[in-house]
């Protein structure tokens, strides 16, 4: 082949190379197809109780915004008893947003309030993985997505661990499935044993742990592989102990991120196993559609998505760095208050707690509740 035509396909294949990785975007718009839309008024507050004496009490509040999947309006904020106006920003680095109150010698419980009305539709990706391409170099805005942080932890054990959960790598989409497959086996869902904050290494240590336990960890094997992953939290539309709820999303060309709820689908297939109504054959064929469901990607119109990433400066900026927020983050004279778990039982004492209630346009059933949903209508 002559020299000149060697070089015009070099040229080609790095401008072919050059294009493929400018397509790949952190910030591209989720790609799945939406429907079954439910508007929800929503009433939300936190009451933080700061000790006796504080000085200055900082609270941060999660604010959702607007996407694909959800549209959020007519947002008003307030705070009780003392009057203060927050301050909205955004931070740098996933482009969470918080509204900001700050109290100064404040006396007994404050109150600060959200209503607002969000429109969230249901986002399935159908993911092929024959289709699902594998990218040897990543553009560096994502290294948030790839590196160990102090939540999302890729240490050794992780590492040697990957041989074992994934012991032949074929595509990121399957790789994907492998992991999370073998977080479900051996995770159990446990509120006493939560970190309360995406602990990839808490998870692994106690096998045991919260959503974002096992979303952690998830997260973290798929880093460990080069895949870029995330936990991102949110709240579940309906009356529960804890709002708050989050799920692991993946980046796998070209569906961009895909939304994946492990632990949820896991309670999905205890159910399934429970049901004394069920034959084994009918359990086996609902225990393959919950594992499609979720391999898929899945992302149900009762989740309210609230924050990306863990391990993230706040703004105005707190005294720590935040693992994560869930709802709120607070904190007195520089110190943060405990994250609440008000479903463990074992816990009597708490900084803060919300109060939360939703009025839905229609009836809408939680996808995650038995089974039911599997079934095609």
């Amino acid at each position: 082949m002559k020299p000149v035509i060697l070089a015009s396909l070099a040229f080609l294949a790095v401008a072919s190379s050059q294009r493929a990785t400018a397509q790949l975007d952190p910030k591209q718009p989720l790609q799945g197809t939406k429907s079954d839309a439910v508007t929800y008024e929503i009433d939300f507050s936190a009451v933080v109780t700061a000790p006796y004496k504080t000085k200055v009490l900082k609270v941060w509040l999660a604010l959702p915004q607007s996407d694909v999947a959800q549209t959020v309006e007519a947002s008003h904020f307030s705070s009780f008893p003392m009057k203060v106006e927050p301050r909205i920003g955004i931070e740098k680095v996933h482009g969470n947003k918080f509204a900001y109150f700050e109290f100064i010698k404040p006396e007994g419980a404050q109150i600060v309030r959200h209503k607002y009305k969000a429109t969230i539709h249901e986002m399935r990706w159908n993911i092929d993985p024959a289709k699902v391409t594998k990218v040897d170099r990543w553009p560096a805005s994502f290294d948030p997505y790839l590196k160990s942080d102090s939540s999302v932890m890729v240490d050794d054990r992780i590492k040697a661990l990957i041989i074992d959960v994934v012991p032949k790598s074929k595509n990121p989409s399957d790789d994907l499935a492998s992991i999370m497959s073998w977080v479900n086996k051996t995770i159990k869902y446990d509120h006493g044993s939560a970190s309360l904050k995406g602990s990839s290494d808490s998870a692994l240590t106690k096998k045991a742990g919260h959503c974002s336990d096992y979303h952690g960890l998830c997260a973290a094997f798929g880093r460990a592989l080069g895949y870029p992953t995330r936990v991102t939290y949110g709240i579940n539309t309906f009356p529960k102990n804890s709002p708050s709820h989050c799920k692991l999303e993946a980046y796998l060309p070209p569906y961009g991120w895909v939304c994946f709820d492990v632990s949820e689908t896991q309670r999905v297939m205890q159910f399934i196993e429970k049901d004394k109504t069920l034959d084994a054959a009918k359990k086996t064929e609902l225990i393959r559609l919950a594992n499609d469901r979720l391999q898929k990607g899945f992302r149900d119109n009762t989740w309210l998505q609230q924050t990306r990433g863990t391990d993230y400066e706040l703004v105005p900026p707190a005294a720590k760095r935040a693992p994560v927020v869930r709802t709120i983050y607070a904190e007195a004279d520089g110190v943060a208050l405990r994250d609440p778990d008000p479903a463990n039982p074992e816990q009597r004492e708490f900084g803060w707690m919300t109060v939360h209630h939703y009025v839905p346009s229609r009836k809408v059933e939680y996808p995650f509740n038995g089974w039911a949903s599997l079934i095609k209508k």
